[in-house]
């Protein structure tokens, strides 16, 4: 199969990618299990891309127990270079309004339960996490989307609770005393995740509403979150299509190269178990 450069990660509402051609569906398997589902691999534009909802086909999976690690480490398997994630998430902001795209810079990590490093079982590494969303990569999100005439807000702040319930008022409050811009479920551990494997990552975060600090809007619900993600879905799909078409070849950015200096361990004291399940994401330095 030719090599793919550009993942799609789909966020509630959004399945599918029409407008893809030549395709074929790619069941992968990984040490760290089956990913969310099989992986949609076509060409968008000219450009090869494989497209994997997290949540799988029918919204099945919650994000707790998204399999976060197979679907980054499955990614990788076929060549990509760069992700794309689609996340719904709630304002925490009055100027961040309902349908509006948030291009977030920086993100908060609220989650509890999940397994957010490939690097466990005698070896360990630190990657440089400052910038945690590829900076060139969201900044062709955001120009593309601004070009497109779309309410976008480049920069912001994602805090990423575990879920599956939403936000307390309390909690909603606290997070914008904090100085949070959106608030989701997903991007945290996959952008984690994708720098541990190099690979450039940047969110359309998606607002569906105003989480339930609003107390001027009607109590969020499920249908009222369900509506907006599906008018949301559509712009997410037309900046997609655009900006596959304007990636340069080669990167620049540090996420290339993030694992350089990051191994700590003694190479001669890493499993053998271990040098073959990451071998992937290791073996140019090991």
């Amino acid at each position: 199969m030719k090599e793919v450069k550009v993942g799609i990660v789909g966020g509630s509402g959004l399945y599918q990618m029409e407008g893809l051609n030549g395709i074929e569906e790619v069941s992968v398997s990984t040490p760290f299990g089956e990913p969310s589902d099989k992986l949609v691999v076509g060409t968008l534009n000219d450009h090869r891309i494989a497209f994997l909802p997290r949540h799988g086909r029918g919204h099945r999976i919650s994000p707790t127990d998204i399999p976060v690690r197979a679907n980054i480490y499955a990614l990788k398997s076929l060549g990509v270079e760069r992700i794309i994630a689609v996340s719904a998430c709630g304002s925490l902001k009055e100027e961040i309004k309902p349908l509006d795209i948030v291009i977030p810079d920086q993100l908060y990590d609220r989650t509890k339960k999940r397994s957010s490093t490939f690097f466990e079982g005698g070896i360990v590494a630190h990657v440089t996490f400052a910038d945690p969303f590829c900076l060139d990569l969201s900044k062709i999100l955001f120009e593309t989307g601004r070009q497109l005439g779309y309410r976008i807000h480049e920069g912001g702040t994602y805090i990423c609770m575990e879920g599956p319930q939403f936000s307390t008022r309390a909690e909603s409050n606290l997070y914008r005393q904090w100085g949070m811009d959106v608030i989701g479920m997903t991007v945290a551990t996959e952008a984690k995740l994708a720098r541990e494997a190099e690979i450039c990552y940047a969110a359309l975060a998606m607002a569906t509403d105003y989480d339930c600090w609003y107390e001027e809007e009607e109590e969020v619900t499920v249908e009222m979150i369900i509506a907006n993600l599906r008018k949301n879905v559509n712009k997410a799909k037309t900046i997609i299509k655009e900006v596959v078409g304007k990636l340069p070849g080669s990167r620049e950015c540090a996420c290339a190269v993030a694992l350089k200096d990051a191994i700590i361990t003694a190479r001669e004291k890493i499993p053998a178990q271990v040098k073959e399940d990451i071998g992937l994401l290791i073996g140019k330095y090991i």
